[in-house]
Parts: C-alpha cells; structure tokens; sequence
C-alpha cells in the first residue's frame, strides 16, 4: 500500500506559500529573499514563524534588523520569487537589479513589495538554531491586503486570486478557483 518515498521528506509537505521576507541589512539597503518555510504559530500574539537558511544573507540581515516584511506574491510572479532566490543580497543590490517597487510599512523598518497580494509587518520575537537552519518566531504588527483580495477569512481564491505556492526548485503552482466547504458535523 505504501512504498519508500526516496525524494526530501519535506517535498512531501509541498507545494506551500511562498512569503519574500523583507528586511533591512548591515550595508544599509533592503534584501528581499523568498522563504517558503513559514508558518503561523499563534493567534494571540499573532506571530508566524519562518526557517531561514544559517548561512543566508536574510538571516544576517533579520539578526541586524529584527524586523521584517511577510510579502505574499500571485503566480504571475514565479519568475521573480525564482531570481530573489538565485542572488544573495551580499553581492547584489536586488530593489536596483530586479527593479522592485517598494511600498513604506507602517509599524516597521523595513519597507514591503508593491505588488504584493498582501503585507504582514513582522518583529522578531524568537531565533532558534535548528539544524542548518535558524527558525524565527515573528510577531505580526500589522497586516495589509491588497483591496480586492481577501475578505475576513482569506484569499478569493474562488474570484480568481492565485496565491503563489512554491513545489520545489524551479517549479512553483497556484490555486484554482475550485473551492469545497465542508458540512458542519452535529454536536
């Protein structure tokens, strides 16, 4: 009935939402890395928690700053989020390179994408080594949506918004309008 699954364990909890972290760096410019290991963590505070790489210029910049923009991209920007992820803000000026529109936070430093379906405005609440990784408890200040694309309980997926989610690699998938509400079980 199974079989070994002889792929990384964790292609098997994708594809998943893709979120570029924005954040502000030593060199004094603004980095945008996508990370597609985020997850929210509580409620109240409200507060997600992201993995980033150690070795990473992201968490460089996150330790500096302890701040950071959750910017949710469409899958009309797979070929951006794909190029963020191939340069390291170390070497490259990625707002300059990849001609990123930025727009001002209101509850923190580091500014958020334009095009962004929608903005969650983030403090660093926690860093823990795990692995070759670091995980980051962000608390979240404030989050904004684009007008238009979500309603109290999330995406309009079923109105033709298409969230980008991350396979693994190159390959990136969206979401289609289909959507299957569940019956309400008796008590």
């Amino acid at each position: 009935m199974f079989e070994e699954f002889t792929g990384r364990f964790y292609y098997l909890l994708h594809p998943r939402p893709v979120v570029v972290v924005g954040t502000l760096c030593p060199n004094g410019r603004a980095n945008f890395a996508p990370v597609s290991w985020s997850t929210p963590v509580s409620e109240e505070p409200p507060a997600v928690a992201i993995a980033v790489d150690a070795g990473a210029y992201t968490r460089e910049c996150l330790d500096f700053c302890g701040e950071a923009s959750l910017n949710v991209l469409s899958l009309d920007d797979a070929q951006l989020v794909y190029d963020l992820g191939s340069a390291s803000g170390r070497d490259v000026d990625k707002v300059s390179r990849f001609k990123l529109e930025l727009v001002e936070s209101e509850s923190i430093r580091p500014p958020g994408l334009s095009r962004s379906l929608a903005i969650l405005e983030s403090g660093a609440a926690g860093r823990y080594p795990v692995g070759e990784s670091v995980l980051y408890v962000l608390e979240v200040r404030r989050a904004r949506v684009r007008r238009g694309t979500a309603d109290r309980f999330g995406y309009l997926l079923s109105e033709g918004v298409n969230v980008l989610l991350h396979g693994s690699g190159r390959y990136f998938y969206g979401v289609g309008p289909r959507r299957v509400a569940a019956k309400r079980s008796p008590p």
